[in-house]
């Protein structure tokens, strides 16, 4: 007689991590059983021991891609003489000192900063050049300011003035701006921030695109200057003219077709930002539009244009010397 099967009984998912596969096989060079693994760990161990790369590791542990670097006796010396904010002198190894590198290490060591002997694999890779010098001066980053802390330490400084019993005093106290619209040039950035602290400026406002920033290059050239004369950074230039002008200031922008000459628009003795573009392109066409007047500074008709640090100079004491002939003749009305 034949049996008659019945239902089988299956495992009901309690063995289903036994079912599970172990994923893919590892490659051969991560097996530590195999002989590709040990060929891989013999190339590192050379790799490793490789003189170049191991420079390379020390330099990067000290510098980075983005870091602001002065390189070459001259240039490094110049920067330290006038104060340029740094963090670490890096000298090569072995190095001929001459007169100008004894006075590099006094000055440095006088400001505390770190001195690094490094090789000159380690001094080409920090440098991304080879022509160094055996001097590399690392700066520190340049803290811009705020542009609304900048129009407020304007503002209360004014503010202060106005108490004074002095019209020649109140009147250069008003609020003094320079912006500047597409100068990419550091160099004439660092001349423009010594012409804006040598007349009195409070400040520079600078666009964070198509436009050059304050690093070493830029300090330099004003002298010292950037040390005590703020900068702001600000993403959309005319936009910032636009908030100033809300805070009741004039925009005066400089061009040579302009229908006034530089100090004679009328609104010199107000908070007043002067607005500079670059050398041949002038101002941009929404800038322009932003601005309560157009200033032009004649010039010769042989030359097109002035560099902007020349015209700012110019401008500031167009604004400065308009600034002192409204304080005398207030104090020629008073005195009548």
């Amino acid at each position: 007689m034949a049996n008659k099967k019945g239902p089988t009984k299956g495992s009901g998912g309690k063995h289903r991590n036994a079912l599970r596969g172990k994923g893919p096989t590892p490659k051969a060079e991560n097996r530590v059983y195999h002989k590709a693994y040990k060929a891989k760990q013999a190339a590192d161990r050379r790799k490793a021991a490789d003189p170049r790369l191991a420079a390379r590791r020390r330099a990067a542990k000290y510098t980075s891609d983005g870091a602001d670097l002065v390189i070459g006796r001259n240039s490094v010396l110049e920067a330290l003489r006038v104060g340029v904010p740094s963090t670490q002198l890096y000298i090569a190894s072995h190095i001929e000192h001459d007169d100008r590198t004894r006075e590099i290490i006094k000055i440095a060591t006088a400001q505390g900063l770190h001195l690094l002997e490094a090789d000159r694999l380690e001094m080409d890779h920090i440098a991304h050049s080879g022509n160094h010098q055996g001097i590399i001066l690392k700066v520190q980053p340049y803290e811009y300011a705020s542009l609304r802390d900048l129009a407020d330490r304007a503002e209360t400084r004014a503010k202060a003035m106005e108490q004074v019993d002095s019209a020649a005093i109140r009147l250069s106290a008003r609020p003094l701006f320079i912006a500047l619209d597409g100068v990419t040039d550091p160099q004439n950035l660092g001349a423009v921030i010594r012409s804006a602290a040598a007349f009195g400026a409070n400040g520079v406002i600078l666009p964070e695109r198509r436009s050059a920033s304050v690093t070493a290059a830029a300090w330099k050239v004003s002298a010292g200057a950037a040390a005590h004369l703020p900068v702001a950074r600000v993403v959309n230039l005319t936009k910032a003219i636009e908030a100033l002008k809300e805070r009741g200031y004039y925009v005066v922008g400089l061009d040579g077709g302009g229908d006034a000459l530089v100090g004679e628009t009328g609104f010199e003795t107000d908070p007043l930002v002067v607005v500079l573009g670059s050398e041949g392109k002038g101002i941009s066409r929404l800038v322009r539009e932003s601005c309560d007047a157009i200033a032009g500074i004649p010039i010769d008709s042989q030359v097109e244009s002035l560099n902007a640090s020349v015209a700012a100079g110019i401008s500031l004491y167009a604004v400065a010397r308009a600034r002192r002939e409204a304080a005398q003749q207030q104090a020629q009305a008073a005195a009548k």
